[in-house]
């Protein structure tokens, strides 16, 4: 395994080209970094954490897309899986970064989707709600009973259930759906 800052476009450069030499090929792309950053009304919201949010969460995926994407065409072949939110559909208050951060996840996936259709290329966004992972350690547990308050289901996703749908959006099984949106939230969502 390489850490890897996906904010910095040269490193990502790097990382591609180097995963590639190192394995022969890459057939699929998970982009899964992501950060929440601050919680605070838009008006009150620091702009270095707004940016660092959009940094990581939007542009950093643009970059992996960017540098593997001709990989995966090279290959005739590829999966593409770029992680979003529920709060890129519905928005969550006290999260504008991120909620604007993960609806351009899914804006950016949808013309990425059918610029590679029929090229051997399957590029989806998976929308999950809130699960139990680190990443909310970095909220506070009001955010936290906010965002379980609204999910039917009535508890937070669970790790290995994203990491199944994951599974599947990388796999040759998923050969038809691409440009799509795959949503994993309890029924939050429904559309």
């Amino acid at each position: 395994m390489v850490a890897l800052d996906v904010s910095d476009y040269a490193a990502v450069v790097a990382a591609a080209k180097d995963t590639a030499a190192v394995l022969g090929k890459v057939d699929i792309l998970i982009c899964s970094a992501g950060i929440t950053g601050a919680t605070a009304t838009v008006w009150d919201y620091p702009v270095d954490s707004f940016q660092r949010v959009i940094d990581i969460n939007l542009n950093g995926l643009f970059y992996c897309n960017r540098e593997v994407a001709p990989l995966l065409l090279d290959n005739g072949y590829g999966r593409i899986v770029n992680l979003a939110s529920v709060a890129g559909k519905e928005g969550n208050p006290n999260a504008s970064a991120y909620s604007a951060s993960k609806a351009g996840v899914i804006g950016f996936t949808k013309p990425l989707g059918k610029e590679l259709a029929g090229k051997g290329v399957i590029a989806n966004a998976l929308t999950p709600a809130t699960f139990e992972s680190p990443i909310l350690a970095q909220l506070p547990q009001s955010q936290v009973d906010y965002m379980r308050s609204k999910i039917p289901m009535g508890r937070l996703g669970l790790i290995e259930e994203s990491a199944a749908m994951v599974c599947f959006m990388a796999s040759e099984e998923c050969s038809f759906t691409t440009a799509s949106t795959f949503d994993m939230s309890g029924g939050r969502t429904t559309f």
